[in-house]
């Protein structure tokens, strides 16, 4: 069975000296929420760069759906850490950007999925207002609405919530959770947050520091569930999880050190 997101022996290096990632494979089936952790400067970045198609393998390849990713394309969606809004569009014009181009989908239908997005994500009556009369936090599920109403197969998200205070933080967190599984989205999604990381995944690959090697693949979903809410941080097992996945990230980063 072919896996619906796949790194197939993939290498990154910029010159000689400064290797990235060294050869390693990676298969991510369709829906599942996979979180990519590490140390800062590790490589997770251009790993996901190079699913999206803004950057390429040095070796190896990257396959979708059993085919290679050439340059950046709808079915990839990427999601950064800085707000990315057009600031002199409203919220719904910013979420209809990426449909502009859709010459497969009616003007209703396009009016649709826009609709579809903003209710998704709670923007609907903010719908007429612009990026800058709305919170750094509105701001950012533009983005993410923007990028899900394009129609892609995999979004990737780097460090989406790393600029926002604790709880609006936690508040987003909450939410993608809750739009991915109705929206039954593949999530790629980088951070260097162990409590993070282990509150949204499905699975979470521990990668060393760089040059980027695959650590640890580790099955949260098997230990966890499918539900997350903000009352299971406190829980036994989220604790316990937590504790585990951070023992290793200081494990290898000590070794590496």
């Amino acid at each position: 069975m072919v896996a619906h997101l796949e790194f197939v022996h993939v290498t990154k290096h910029f010159g000689a000296v400064d290797v990235v990632a060294t050869p390693f494979d990676l298969a991510i089936d369709d829906k599942q929420f996979v979180v990519f952790l590490g140390p800062s400067g590790c490589g997770k970045t251009t790993l996901m760069r190079m699913v999206g198609g803004l950057d390429t393998p040095s070796t190896g390849e990257i396959r979708l759906r059993g085919k290679a990713v050439g340059g950046p394309d709808r079915r990839r969606g990427m999601v950064f850490q800085s707000y990315s809004s057009f600031p002199w569009l409203t919220v719904e014009q910013n979420v209809s950007f990426g449909m502009r181009y859709r010459d497969d989908l009616s003007e209703e239908e396009k009016l649709a999925r826009r609709d579809h997005y903003l209710d998704l994500v709670g923007l609907q009556e903010f719908s007429n207002a612009y990026p800058n009369q709305v919170s750094g936090g509105m701001r950012q599920r533009i983005a993410i609405a923007r990028t899900l109403a394009c129609g892609s197969d995999v979004l990737l998200m780097d460090e989406p919530f790393g600029a926002l205070d604790a709880l609006r933080r936690e508040q987003l967190q909450t939410e993608l959770r809750r739009i991915q599984r109705r929206d039954a989205k593949t999530v790629v999604f980088v951070t260097h947050d162990v409590e993070e990381a282990v509150f949204l995944a499905d699975r979470v690959v521990v990668f060393s520091p760089r040059p980027a090697r695959i650590m640890a693949d580790i099955d949260v979903r098997a230990r966890l569930g499918e539900e997350r809410t903000l009352e299971m941080r406190d829980g036994a097992d989220f604790f316990a999880l937590r504790n585990e996945v951070l023992h290793l990230v200081r494990t290898y980063a000590g070794s590496a050190a």
